[in-house]
Parts: C-alpha cells; structure tokens; sequence
C-alpha cells in the first residue's frame, strides 16, 4: 500500500511530528496493566513517535509501517535500542503476526494518528485474538491537524494552503469527534470494552515547525518543488504575518479497547 509517504516526507514526519507526553504513555500503561513482559505491537508506526517511549515500558515493540522509508528512518533514531523491530506491513497484515506470534501474544496493539487509512472494523475483528486478557487496542489522536485549529493563524495557514493546492483543505486525519464515535462504536463490535482518556497540553510554534508540519503530511507528490520551497516558506510567512504567537492548544484522545477475560498468572 503506497500512500506517498515515502522519501523526503518521511525525513520530515521524523523531523516536525511531535511526540506524545508522558501523561499519554502512563495512561496507556495503566490501561493494559503493561509490564516488562509485554509485547507491544504500534501500527502505522510511522517514524517511531509512539513506539519509542511505549519501548521503556515493555519487553518489545514491534512497529509496522507499509512506507520502508518511514521505517528507515525509525530504525536510524533507535539504532541504540535493542527492544525496537521493525516490520514493513499494514492492517491488511495483521493475519501475519497471529502466525508470528500466537494467539493472545500481545499486550497492546497502538495505533497513533493512523487508523483513518485503515479499514477498521476488520482490523478490531482480527486483533481480538492477538490480544492477552486484560490488554487491548489502543488509539491515539494527537491533537488537531495544523490547519484546522481554532485559531487565526491556523485559518490563515489553511486559506493559503487551499490557494496553492487548489483544493479544500479538510481532511481531520481521524480527530474529530465523528470519527472517535466509529472508533469506539467499532471497537465494542468487536468484542472490546471501550475506555476514553483525555490529556491537554499547549506549545507555541514558529514558521519553521509550522512548515515542515505541513510537509509531513503531504504526499511525496504535493510537496512543493525543490526550488520552490523558498518562495513557499516566504508565503506562508506573509499568511500569517500579524497572527504571532503561534499558539497550538493540544488535545490528545486516548480511545482504549480491552479484551475482558482472567489475566493469566
């Protein structure tokens, strides 16, 4: 599955993606009852942003990622890290890592900021069994898409990038709460009980985050021409020029699923 986010968009999701906060890894810990001895499966790993700190926590991490150079650049950051593996797959794959792996083998699987590419409702069918008693599917949503936030630079920064897309710019990258609703409502069709948790942090950014942020999520195909990105840079600035700070109001989502059951030992 090749959604063009490969070559140069991966180097900036790996540069501009901003991670999670500890608040989010101890609620999902305390979620699943995670421990050392916990085999944790993060899809749509992306660059590593979630599977690198759930790493501390746990025996392993598996990340899994259809774009190889999403998980070349994973695997760069990590090279220090002996619990981290990396598999190119998506959740048309999951079938592979009952073979893999056993059935209730996982204490977690994680899903950050991902799961709208994925069809879900066969995902949450096929995770069930994968998963230990007491653990489950975590999805987590960080934050609102920079040019859909509720603020005056964010609504210039999307009139300018509808401009030169010569598009709408809508796409909520699963956020909103229509999406979170399927989610869940997915999520107890298969089998799971349904938890929410939210956590709220601030950050202020500049043009730099703010552009390369949107180049992280452009496919290969949109970003701007080499030689453009200059120009680019210089007219996202005059956008936004007199909407300094760039303050950004984070909320993050945390949508739990658990398979019930008796947890074994």
């Amino acid at each position: 599955m090749d959604l063009g986010f490969g070559g140069e968009v991966a180097g900036f999701y790996q540069r501009y993606r901003r991670g999670y906060p500890a608040e989010v890894i101890d609620g999902l810990v305390e979620a699943f009852g995670l421990t050392l001895d916990d085999v944790v499966v993060d899809l749509g790993c992306g660059t590593g942003q979630l599977a690198l700190p759930i790493a501390d926590r746990v025996r392993t991490v598996i990340g899994m990622d259809p774009e190889p150079d999403m998980l070349a650049e994973a695997r760069r950051v990590a090279a220090d890290r002996s619990n981290l593996s990396w598999m190119v797959g998506s959740d048309a794959d999951v079938s592979v890592l009952s073979t893999l792996l056993g059935k209730e083998s996982l204490g977690a699987v994680t899903i950050g900021q991902a799961l709208h590419w994925m069809d879900h409702d066969t995902l949450f069918q096929a995770l069930h069994p994968l998963l230990r008693a007491g653990g489950g599917v975590a999805v987590v949503t960080n934050g609102t898409p920079l040019w859909l936030q509720d603020s005056d630079w964010s609504r210039a920064l999307r009139r300018h990038l509808e401009l030169w897309l010569d598009s709408e710019v809508t796409a909520t990258c699963g956020t909103d709460e229509d999406s979170r609703t399927r989610y869940a409502d997915s999520l107890a069709a298969a089998g799971f009980t349904v938890g929410r948790s939210q956590f709220h942090y601030t950050d202020v950014l500049d043009l730099d985050r703010i552009i390369g942020g949107v180049y992280s999520a452009l496919p290969v195909n949109l970003l701007p021409p080499l030689e453009q990105r200059s120009y680019f840079a210089k007219q996202v600035g005059r956008a936004l020029e007199g909407h300094a700070p760039y303050n950004e109001q984070i909320d993050v989502t945390l949508l739990t699923g658990t398979r019930e059951g008796k947890t074994p030992g």
